[in-house]
């Protein structure tokens, strides 16, 4: 199984028994709430089972903080999670707001700019290929095995924080796109170092033979390999590093890339994987950190019960290294792989034989809590029942 999504927190000190972390949750919109709340199901076994205390913090981001205070991101959820030991977050967006491009105020301003007031300079997507889900991967099976990347993205620079301006006549508009050497500096030390614990392979994506900013970011990155000797480096436009991608996965390492380039590869990166449900994040930065799946908040499905929780609980599990607790979030690993070897899949996986969001959420917890031996009782966990036989 893939274990891509540990390298950059290797270097946590392991935690001890009877450890005590305050985490600000952010249910956020749509389907975030009920995977979220299946972390925390998760999260709350973990602590049971190895001795440790969890303490929640609730508060809103996003189309339903806009709905309560016309604000995407409230001066309250910025105290709480300034005060936190990490952050975990379900998903953000609504129709209303994404089918209504000239809103003023919109649920995805709340997140960058939680992103920017934390200092989240560094997403860490790992590709996570499940046997037992291969077969939903849109790759040739023969260009499966062996994939083992992650990618780092830039977070809080680039075109996503530039200057923004239309014509009075609404027919030009321009986005500006600014790097400085210390933004893109910081985030090349921490996929360098990862590099290192891994396959010692990095590869910069970047559009260096049309962009400025590319080309800042090869120069940046060209000084910074010489300090890490260890670690081979090679250089890919982003058209190509795309095609790349599809066609050779396994050339793939530590991928290190600029924000908006970093936010298109990560998706086709996980979508190697088979299910965008499944796929997991970690944003990092100079205060504390937040975890989240990458999915959206899909709220076609919101209230269903039918959302995979799996990307929210991984997620979790990166949260769980970050806080030096490998073992615990190697349990929860082990769990999630558990699920999927005994075909306990949400409908985006298997759209017949389903199991619903908040069943997945139990198995795992019951795994993690060691309550599952021996054989499992299907017709039980269908009706929600106990999961031992």
């Amino acid at each position: 199984m893939n274990t891509a999504n540990k390298s950059y927190f290797k270097n946590s000190p392991s935690g001890a028994r009877g450890m005590k972390k305050n985490i600000a949750v952010i249910l956020g919109d749509g389907i975030g709430p009920e995977v979220t709340q299946q972390s925390i199901k998760v999260l709350n076994a973990v602590a049971e089972h190895y001795g440790h205390d969890f303490r929640y913090k609730f508060c809103i981001m996003g189309s339903t903080a806009i709905d309560k205070t016309g604000n995407p991101l409230p001066d309250e959820t910025i105290e709480v999670c300034l005060e936190s030991d990490a952050i975990l977050f379900g998903a953000i967006g609504h129709p209303k707001y994404d089918n209504d491009p000239i809103s003023k105020v919109r649920p995805e301003q709340g997140l960058l700019k939680l992103r920017k007031v934390l200092q989240l300079f560094a997403n860490i997507r790992p590709t996570i290929l499940y046997p037992n889900i291969k077969h939903l991967s849109p790759l040739n099976p023969k260009n499966l095995d062996g994939i083992d990347l992650v990618v780092y993205r830039e977070l809080t620079g680039g075109i996503y924080f530039g200057d923004k301006a239309i014509s009075e006549d609404g027919k030009v508009a321009e986005d500006t796109c600014i790097y400085t050497v210390e933004e893109i500096e910081r985030i090349a030390h921490l996929a360098f170092k990862a590099a290192q614990q891994r396959r010692k392979k990095l590869t910069l994506i970047d559009k260096a033979n049309v962009l400025e900013t590319s080309r800042l970011w090869r120069k940046t990155i060209q000084a910074i390999a010489t300090q890490y000797t260890d670690v081979a480096v090679d250089y890919m436009y982003a058209d190509n590093a795309s095609m790349k991608l599809i066609l050779n996965p396994k050339q793939f390492d530590v991928i290190l890339t600029e924000n908006l380039f970093g936010d298109i590869i990560s998706h086709e990166a996980c979508a190697i994987g088979g299910a965008l449900g499944m796929a997991p994040s970690a944003s990092i930065g100079n205060i504390t950190a937040l975890f989240e799946p990458i999915h959206g908040s899909y709220p076609q499905a919101a209230g269903k019960d039918i959302a995979n929780p799996i990307g929210s609980i991984l997620s979790a599990a990166m949260m769980l290294d970050y806080f030096g607790l490998h073992k615990e979030g190697d349990k929860v690993r082990a769990a999630v792989n558990w699920t999927l070897t005994n075909n306990f899949v949400t409908k985006d996986i298997d759209p017949i034989n389903f199991y619903f969001t908040s069943t997945l959420g139990e198995l795992i917890a019951d795994y993690v809590g060691d309550k599952i031996e021996g054989d499992v009782n299907q017709e039980n966990i269908m009706l929600r029942k106990s999961t031992v036989i």
